[in-house]
């Protein structure tokens, strides 16, 4: 059996001494995307956050072990823990704002990330970029790496901060509500694109959304979270086809649900035909 990707072994997180997400187990396992869904404030982006170390001043583990491919994040070093931060682990946020500084050409932050885990001239680098845009179908890559990030739609940067989490290939994409600034069209994309990475490079990816029909067109397995703890998980078609907890059953129910056999959008930027549970057969925008 692999070595598990990510695991979480009895986590529990607080902020200034509140606990905010209590006894998480989840496993991840290579190549993998699992979903974690749920309503704001159920701790799905802390869980993930503390995986990079980032919960700010007030937020700590204050029990329990996270492991990337078996070492235990909270004992790393500064140093090791840098390099599992860019090469091992990548992280999307919700807002490209936090991935992309706004004063500063796109090209030159990329080299920046390059550079701190590689050796590499500045052609090197450039060719590689271009590389990995033609492969996200991010056209005109010259002038995207000329640009300044005002200069880009929403979409377009949350496109390019994709492209800059995977520059360094790493095992590992945490990826934050990485649709929901996002109008449907370009969600679709975005999610297509996450799939292909996937695809391309077999890069597990742990998504939070509260969106569950995100979650089910993407995913393999599908955690649910309420007030700070798991209270449903396994694959996608247990989850939205046999849920067994309520409230799962009041997330699947709340989609948005086709009263007729004609096709049209759901908010999560998909078309399809009605299935079990009003959930959307999820089929990309074309």
């Amino acid at each position: 059996m692999k070595q598990a990707l990510l695991e979480y072994q009895k986590v529990n997180i607080c902020y200034s001494g509140t606990r905010v997400v209590q006894d998480v187990d989840l496993m991840m396992r290579p190549g993998e995307i699992l979903g974690i869904v749920g309503e704001s404030g159920s701790g799905k982006t802390t869980l993930i956050k503390s995986a990079l170390g980032i919960l700010g001043t007030e937020g700590r583990v204050e029990s329990g072990r996270i492991l990337f491919r078996g070492e235990e994040l909270k004992t790393l070093s500064k140093e090791r823990l840098r390099q599992v931060r860019g090469s091992g682990m990548g992280m999307i946020f919700q807002n490209p704002g936090a991935s992309l500084c706004p004063v500063r050409k796109i090209g030159t932050q990329f080299l920046e990330t390059m550079r701190e885990h590689k050796t590499l001239n500045k052609k090197e680098a450039r060719d590689e970029i271009l590389e990995l845009f033609e492969k996200m179908n991010l056209r005109d890559g010259e002038r995207i790496l000329n640009s300044y990030p005002f200069e880009l739609s929403g979409g377009m940067n949350q496109r390019v901060a994709i492209a800059l989490a995977m520059i360094l290939r790493p095992s590992l994409i945490l990826a934050d509500e990485p649709t929901s600034a996002l109008d449907v069209t370009v969600q679709a994309q975005v999610v297509k694109e996450l799939m292909e990475m996937r695809d391309i490079f077999g890069t597990g990816i742990l998504i939070v959304t509260h969106n569950i029909g995100v979650a089910a067109h993407m995913a393999d397995r599908i955690i649910v979270m309420r007030d700070g703890k798991i209270i449903e998980s396994g694959s996608k078609d247990e989850v939205i086809y046999h849920p067994r907890n309520r409230y799962t059953r009041k997330l699947i129910e709340a989609t948005p649900k086709i009263r007729s056999k004609r096709r049209r959008p759901d908010e999560a930027g998909f078309r399809g035909n009605r299935i079990d549970q009003g959930i959307y057969e999820p089929k990309a925008v074309v």
